[in-house]
């Protein structure tokens, strides 16, 4: 555009345009020429504007998201190591209940280990202040008389949940 409108100056000023309608006509285009570069001028402007707006925002972002992954990588580092807590414990009880089991009767052990795959895991349950801490059910006077009376080495069972109930000193007796 500017060369055309270079152009169209040097005709104009060169002489070689006589006619007035010509001359006329090449100064409107000239005028016309200039409008649409201040146009274009402006719209070039408005562009690198934006593309420097975008460049901050993406400069913005990119340090979000750093900052993110490194809050991920130590959250991943966390739970790896809570992992492994959980793994190291895993075995540490694992070992201990194999030494307990031991020492339970063989027909014990079977019971309480499929009332355990039964109940989602938990097998036995403590009796405490009368009530059942495997289903959360207060014993009935009568069930709580039989616990009561029943042998120190006898296994007891809940009525509700059917699990083993495991008498303490805070179980109400």
């Amino acid at each position: 555009m500017r060369q055309r409108a270079a152009r169209d100056q040097k005709r104009l000023d060169s002489g070689a345009v006589t006619s007035p309608k010509d001359l006329e006509n090449l100064q409107h285009e000239i005028a016309s020429l200039a409008r649409r570069q201040s146009d274009l001028e402006d719209v070039v402007l408005e562009v690198m504007e934006r593309r420097e707006a975008a460049q901050e925002r993406a400069t913005e972002l990119t340090g979000r998201v750093e900052s993110l992954q490194s809050k991920i990588s130590d959250a991943t580092a966390r739970r790896d190591a809570a992992v492994e807590e959980i793994d190291n414990e895993i075995a540490t009880v694992t070992k201990e209940r194999a030494v307990i089991a031991g020492t339970i009767p063989a027909d014990l052990l079977k019971l309480y280990d499929k009332l355990r795959e039964q109940q989602g895991g938990v097998g036995a349950a403590r009796l405490y202040q009368r009530r059942c801490d495997g289903c959360r059910q207060e014993l009935a006077i009568t069930e709580l008389n039989e616990v009561r009376s029943a042998p120190a080495d006898t296994v007891v069972r809940c009525e509700n949940c059917r699990r083993i109930l495991v008498r303490t000193p805070e179980s109400g007796l």
